[in-house]
Order: C-alpha cells, then structure tokens, then sequence
C-alpha cells in the first residue's frame, strides 16, 4: 500500500579501516561502494553493522572490526552463541540425551538462569516494538544482550552432566536462546550457522 510508505533517510556513515577514516570525496570521484564494502566484509557483517545504529545517528563503520572473528565483533559474537548451542546439542544426542515434551523449567533458579529466561521472553515485545517505531536497530542490541547472558550462563554452569532433571530444563532453555537467535538474526538478513 503506497499509502504506507515511509521513507527514512540515514545519517552519514565513516568507513574506518586500520583505526583511519577512508578517505572519500565526491568531487574528486573517490568513494567506496556498498558492493566494495559487501566483497570486503561480508554481507552478514553489513548488514549487522549498518542496523548497529538508529537512521537518527552517525555510523563509524570499523571495516577491520568486522572482519575480525572474535568476541569484539558482535555479529560474530552473536552468531557464535548459536554455533556453540548447535553443537551442545550434538553433543547431547552423542550421549544419547534428547529433549523431553515437558522439561522442568521450574528447577532454573540460579540468577543466570532466570536472567536468561526473562530476555528470550521479552523477543517478542522486541520485535512489535521494532516494528512500531521503525527502530531495526534493537534487535541487534537484543541479541547483543542475550548473548552477553547466555555467555555469562555458560562459563559459570554445565548443560550436560548434571541430574537428568537439570540437563532437560537447561536443554530447553538453550533451545529457546537458539530460537530467539535464529530468528532475530533472520528478521535482519544475517545468517545463523551450525559451526564456527
């Protein structure tokens, strides 16, 4: 429906490389183009550091930063979180453990537990606000924020190993954190791998 339509227009973006602002002119015909920064960076890492930032804001786009694997790149930081639960779940079906109908979710009490719980259940709100607003850019700092606590959860509790009770809520809740990631990956062009 045109009637609909909104256009939205951007603030200036800086590409820096190497900690330096590239240096562009429009009158001299020196720019560099989303094609050039796609080959460079990947369309992943575009896409993901373009929706950093609301329209309203500057962008200092860091091309080394996004080429980077490593937890300072959030886009591969968040991707990682998705990677490390796949295989926890490989792991998992090796020992002969899957996911029960009705694990019992009541058993995560620990902080980091219910921490995590409260983000994955808040996806939803994220994105009706996203599309209320026209603000893409909070899903990227929503997945930011539920990697940053399953991260935190993971170095501080085991999924697999503990009682079988545990193993299935902790499963389940890993399952939640990969569909959430997933899917919040998917709404802004960015794909969600099985392995780093």
């Amino acid at each position: 429906d045109e009637n609909r339509l909104e256009v939205l227009l951007v603030q200036f973006v800086t590409l820096i490389r190497e900690g330096k602002a590239v240096q562009m002119s429009t009158r001299s015909g020196e720019f560099t183009t989303l094609r050039e920064v796609l080959d460079e960076v990947g369309v992943d890492a575009a896409r993901f550091f373009y929706l950093l930032r609301s329209f309203h804001t500057h962008l200092d786009f860091d091309l080394t930063l996004a080429k980077t694997q490593s937890r300072n790149n959030p886009v591969y930081y968040i991707q990682y979180v998705h990677a490390r639960i796949c295989s926890i779940f490989r792991e998992a079906e090796a020992q002969g453990k899957t996911l029960s109908e009705h694990p019992p979710l009541s058993i995560l009490t620990f902080p980091e537990e219910v921490r995590l719980m409260k983000a994955v259940a808040r996806f939803p709100d994220v994105v009706s606000e996203c599309a209320k607003t026209l603000e893409p850019h909070r899903i990227p700092f929503y997945l930011l924020e539920v990697s940053d606590l399953f991260h935190a959860f993971y170095h501080q509790h085991r999924f697999l190993g503990e009682s079988p009770e545990r193993t299935q809520a902790r499963l389940a809740l890993a399952l939640g954190v990969k569909t959430v990631v997933a899917s919040g990956l998917s709404l802004i062009g960015v794909t969600a791998p099985d392995r780093m």
